[in-house]
């Protein structure tokens, strides 16, 4: 396709969604559907507000834009990358992060119960002093566990050494080096001997049969943040057992398991999983409290 065949976003974005479409792509790392995403890519390309695509629609590009916007249309329907690691961003609610290949895209159903501090789990959050996200990635909840609790210093640990790279650069970024401490390890392993408030983490929780099923997109992504072993649980179950030593007397524990509900009720069902409420239902999201993890 010659770029003299487009002369405005309208056109760029028709084509997109075409060919998008065209190569059936996966939609499941921030937008929902094509046409969405064909607007974020441009927009971003051309370096436009993401928010106002309406007043740019008509308007005339020069060459060298249609052909920047074309090669990453292309990037994306034949490589099928990732949009995010196209931006070099990914968004989690009106958080914005650097991202690329060495971390899995922002994504977490965690994230959106932030805003509320974990209500009515954390009656004042004002006194949470101390966060541990394990599994940190990008440290994209990290910082906004920073952000939300005010007086809390957060751990953020992650056993990739890449990822913490991206998550330093994010830290960086929101300037809040002296408040977030990026620990490199193995979950529990080098983590300070501390009692934590809040304990949280968005492991890898992906089951065998699953992971063999992945959408190409997802194999973008570093494999040993979504893969956790034949039921999904691997991780989830080492993160529950060192839970409670490091745990303060009120403390919680909330972890992430996306479709697995099933595999984590069967695991861990004995506990008395507390499944909170997101936008995609109750089955994302469970919490246990120091006392559950103490009697068991």
């Amino acid at each position: 396709m010659s770029p003299t065949s487009f002369t405005t976003p309208r056109d760029l974005l028709r084509y997109a969604v075409t060919r998008f479409n065209t190569a059936k792509l996966f939609f499941g790392h921030g937008s929902a559907e094509a046409f969405d995403e064909a607007a974020y890519l441009i927009l971003h390309t051309l370096k436009l507000p993401l928010d106002k695509l309406e007043p740019f629609l008509d308007a005339r590009l020069l060459p060298e834009e249609v052909a920047a916007v074309l090669a990453v249309i292309e990037r994306r329907s034949v490589e099928r990358v990732p949009a995010a690691y196209l931006t070099k961003e990914g968004w989690l609610g009106t958080y914005n992060f650097y991202v690329d290949e060495r971390v899995i895209v922002p994504r977490s159903f965690i994230a959106e119960l932030i805003p509320d501090f974990f209500s009515p789990w954390v009656p004042d959050p004002e006194a949470i002093g101390n966060i541990l996200e394990l599994c940190t990635g990008s440290g994209c909840l990290s910082i906004m566990l920073a952000d939300a609790f005010q007086n809390a210093a957060v751990d953020a640990v992650d056993i990739s050494a890449d990822a913490l790279a991206v998550a330093r650069r994010n830290v960086a970024d929101y300037k809040l080096e002296s408040r977030v401490k990026l620990i490199e390890s193995d979950l529990y392993q080098n983590v300070p001997d501390k009692k934590y408030d809040l304990i949280i983490s968005n492991p890898p929780y992906v089951n065998s049969a699953s992971m063999a099923k992945l959408p190409q997109e997802y194999l973008c992504e570093p494999q040993i943040a979504l893969d956790g072993g034949s039921d999904g649980m691997d991780l989830v179950r080492k993160i529950i057992a060192g839970a409670a030593e490091r745990l303060s007397e009120d403390g919680i524990l909330m972890i992430e398991i996306g479709n697995e509900r099933a595999y984590a009720e069967a695991a861990f069902g004995e506990l008395g999983l507390t499944w909170l409420s997101t936008s995609a239902g109750d089955d994302m999201v469970f919490l246990l409290t120091a006392d559950q993890l103490r009697l068991n």
